[in-house]
């Protein structure tokens, strides 16, 4: 941490400022579920799969969909547009989800699940949340590490679509559930510590932490706890 920035957080208008980012994030968090949630009742009800074609093809177009929506949520991130887009990136999001759900509710023990993956996602967050918030550490140091943790897992994943390994699977589930777990604390840490400033885009890394986090935890459970009729 720089001089600089030792001497803006000691004034109040800095703490003020912060605060208010933290607060507007966690705001935009929680309405960002609601269509994440509407997305995902919608994709369940309609049976919708997105990797019903080619996986590798399908694969590509989700990242290319995510990323433009990325871009131009961060091109507007000092508007209105960019929380509507934001909102409707959270809705393609839960369209996306609804795959896994679906193949969730084919178990028998399904609703349980769902709703243990969401729990524990919901623990993993405050938990890593209030240690990023109450905590003086600065963790930007992970931030790099992160990156390349994260690099790899995408890679992994890419290569898995045509290996189809059940344990590379798990493996790379359980990589993204701390890597992304990790991302928790490190994208809360950052407004803290005044590293970002702009509520739509720390709402945007954080809803991606925990859409990661839940969507392989869910994972893990169903391979180990699934149980058929």
């Amino acid at each position: 941490m720089t001089d600089f920035q030792i001497a803006r957080q000691g004034t109040p208008d800095y703490a003020v400022r912060q605060n208010r980012v933290l607060r507007n994030t966690y705001m935009l968090l929680g309405l960002s579920m609601v269509p994440t949630v509407l997305g995902a009742f919608a994709g369940v009800q309609m049976g919708f799969s997105f990797f019903a074609g080619s996986p590798l093809i399908s694969f590509l177009l989700f990242l290319g969909i995510a990323w433009g929506f990325m871009w131009g949520i961060e091109k507007n991130k000092d508007s209105g547009v960019g929380v509507a887009l934001l909102l409707g990136f959270t809705f393609f999001m839960g369209l996306m989800l609804s795959r896994i759900l679906q193949v969730a509710l084919g178990f028998s023990n399904g609703g349980s699940m769902i709703a243990l993956a969401a729990g524990g996602t919901g623990a993993i967050f405050f938990t890593l949340a209030s240690v990023a918030t109450v905590s003086k550490r600065d963790f930007s140091g992970m931030g790099k590490f992160l990156f390349v943790g994260m690099i790899v897992v995408l890679l992994a994943a890419l290569a898995n679509i045509f290996f189809q390994i059940p344990a590379l699977s798990l493996t790379i589930a359980a990589a993204v559930v701390l890597i992304f777990s990790a991302y928790i604390l490190y994208d809360i840490s950052r407004i803290v510590q005044g590293g970002e400033t702009n509520y739509v885009t720390a709402t945007l890394a954080v809803y991606l932490d925990i859409y990661n986090v839940f969507v392989s935890l869910l994972q893990l459970i169903m391979a180990f706890t699934g149980e058929r009729d």
